[in-house]
């Protein structure tokens, strides 16, 4: 049974990471992975400028918490190490999980980092939290991953998780004024084993 309302006690901490929900203060931290194109190249977020991301923060404020099916839980990542900070702390990057059925007991995973912090498995860690917290804490039964089949960097993550690659979907869907193809990647509750994902990869 899904566990409503999803609103996980804050920060959540890793071994390096503090996950929170995002707070106005946040937007030169955002900005400087929103704007950049590589890091949005597979993102279905266009390149924005400071006013677009000022909006999608305002967003993102108010997704600290889900009380329905359809939403989306939006976490910033911070380093453990600014937490003492509170309003001063980088954010990094955020991680994402939408509740997308509640028949199903089902959600998405997702996560973006600034390019600037990539290598050093904070994605990696923020998604195992948020897998963790998905699985014993709001009581799913299946996490899947979507991403673009040429992300191989998201796909490799996606396997240091545990997850299982299920599905290629062919010339799917005109992303970003192409054709392109999409892995879909899965992980169920009973085959979910924290013990064996790294707290960084």
């Amino acid at each position: 049974m899904v566990n409503l309302p999803w609103q996980p006690a804050h920060p959540i901490l890793t071994g390096r990471l503090a996950l929170r929900p995002h707070r106005a203060g946040d937007l030169d931290d955002l900005l400087r992975y929103h704007s950049d194109p590589e890091v949005v190249r597979y993102i279905p977020w266009p390149v924005r400028t400071r006013e677009q991301t000022e909006a999608a923060l305002d967003s993102r404020t108010r997704q600290g918490a889900v009380t329905e099916e359809g939403q989306w839980l939006v976490l910033a990542i911070q380093l453990r190490d600014d937490v003492g900070l509170s309003e001063g702390g980088r954010v990094i990057g955020e991680v994402l999980l939408k509740f997308d059925s509640e028949a199903d007991a089902r959600g998405e995973l997702g996560y973006a980092i600034a390019r600037d912090a990539e290598g050093h498995g904070y994605a990696t860690e923020a998604a195992r939290a948020v897998l963790d917290l998905a699985f014993t804490g709001f009581g799913l039964h299946r996490v899947i991953a979507r991403l673009d089949a040429r992300n191989r960097a998201s796909a490799a993550l996606l396997e240091r998780l545990g997850m299982r690659r299920e599905a290629l979907f062919i010339e799917d869907e005109h992303f970003k004024g192409e054709w392109t193809d999409t892995l879909v990647y899965a992980l169920l509750e009973h085959e979910y084993r924290p013990e064996h994902i790294p707290e960084a990869g």
